[in-house]
């Protein structure tokens, strides 16, 4: 490939700052849109007490389980056992690290080659399996805390309705209320009732507050200096953001209060201008064809299926992805300049889309309050963080390069160092507030 195809102006990108503003006040006004714009009835306790709690993270490839434990509002800095299991369930490996939030954290891959075929009675026990691992568990821990990473309404209980499948996942009997508004699509009370009957796991849980990762990655981020507004991002397997907004500007809600809650956004599902032939064919061959245009263009779980596209004629394994990108990237010299090229140009579009996805979502901020001046980002997710050849976060560091050329006159974002597990943090911090 000769031309950059990929290529974007910063006047495009402010176009599409522009349409996703639209979109967004779309969906803060009518439920169905193309940006859902969900509340989240979840807000972070001011008062959070000392204890234990399970916090659960499922976003795409891996499942993630893990004791947190709380002394005076906070998470303790423990010396952790974190053990990983393969896709059988057996363990791969064990290792202790100092200073993580939790006590002790088992993870296993789950992702959409390992649930194929999977029914809800097969992904529970897969869950189960690994959380009845965790020997720091115990009836002590009354609380979960899940992170969701799929299109869910947030209920005021705490707990969400599942609206569809994404990332290539769908479990034939959990099928999403937007498909099949019959079905019983909730998340979080089906798992802890089969948590509390499974035989392995020694704890009787009352409690589930399901959470999306970018809500629960805001949570992780609150906190330390005060900022006018804070946003939740994602860049990892898939995408989204998230941000606290007032009730009374979700106009949906026909509420006159002003105080703040979280908005899930599945920003994923942005159909964003610029699109490219090649990322129409990438969209004709996936599982949900016309939907997360957005998410097909700028995450790790498709930008392999976009180099495998522009090379289609040649022979590339056939699970190449993001990681693999990043990969040829940072070791250049191992590929033909062709390909590195076509790789950087994939990256840093990527890159410099997510900037403009904050862009707009900053727009429908100050729209909503003129004051907002200086806002917080905590961003997760292997892309984001993903460094190169000088072990900088490249990826982050043009974010931030052209968030500069497309935020509103007087307002700046900061975005925040690296969080050690955030999802799992900010699920605790919710399974307590």
């Amino acid at each position: 490939m000769k031309e950059n195809i990929f290529a974007l102006t910063t006047e495009e990108l402010k176009n599409i700052a522009n349409n996703l503003q639209v979109k967004i006040e779309e969906g803060l006004k009518k439920d169905g849109m193309e940006i859902k714009a969900i509340p989240t009835y979840i807000t972070k306790s001011d008062v959070i007490l000392n204890g234990k709690v399970l916090a659960l993270d499922w976003g795409g490839t891996n499942f993630r389980a893990a004791v947190v434990e709380f002394k005076n509002g906070n998470p303790t800095k423990n010396r952790a056992t974190i053990t990983k299991l393969n896709k059988d369930g057996e363990i791969e490996k064990v290792k202790e690290e100092e200073g993580k939030p939790y006590l002790e954290m088992i993870t296993r891959p789950l992702s959409a080659v390992e649930t194929n075929g999977f029914n809800q009675q097969s992904l529970y026990a897969a869950m189960a399996f690994a959380i009845s691992k965790l020997k720091m568990l115990d009836k002590s821990v009354e609380n979960i805390g899940y992170c969701f990473s799929y299109p869910a309404r947030c209920e005021k209980n705490g707990d969400a309705t599942l609206l569809k499948w994404t990332k290539g996942i769908y479990i034939s009997d959990m099928r999403g209320e937007e498909e099949y508004p019959k079905d019983n699509n909730v998340v979080g009370e089906t798992l802890l009732q089969y948590l509390n009957s499974y035989k392995d796991i020694n704890a009787n849980f009352k409690n589930i507050k399901v959470l999306n990762d970018t809500v629960a990655c805001m949570f992780g981020g609150l906190g330390g200096t005060r900022y006018d507004s804070y946003i939740g991002l994602i860049v990892g397997t898939g995408t989204n953001m998230a941000s606290l907004m007032p009730l009374n500007k979700i106009e949906k809600l026909d509420s006159k209060e002003t105080s703040l809650i979280p908005v899930n956004l599945e920003s994923g599902n942005f159909q964003p201008p610029y699109l490219t032939v090649i990322d129409g064919l990438v969209d004709a061959m996936s599982n949900n064809k016309g939907f997360q245009r957005f998410e097909k263009a700028i995450s790790g779980g498709y930008l392999g299926e976009i180099f495998k596209m522009v090379f289609c004629e040649e022979k590339i394994k056939y699970d190449f992805d993001g990681g693999d990108l990043a990969k040829m990237i940072r070791n250049p010299d191992e590929y033909s300049e062709e390909k590195v090229a076509v790789a950087r140009w994939i990256e840093d579009r990527s890159a410099k889309l997510v900037a403009a996805s904050l862009a707009g979502l900053v727009q429908v901020l100050v729209a909503q309050e003129k004051s907002i001046k200086n806002i917080c980002l905590a961003a997760d997710g292997s892309v984001f963080w993903s460094k190169h050849q000088n072990n900088k976060p490249y990826y982050k560091e043009l974010v931030a390069k052209e968030l500069q050329n497309l935020l509103p006159a007087g307002v700046s974002v900061a975005i925040i160092d690296e969080m050690s597990d955030p999802n799992l943090v900010g699920s605790a911090i919710a399974a307590l507030s």
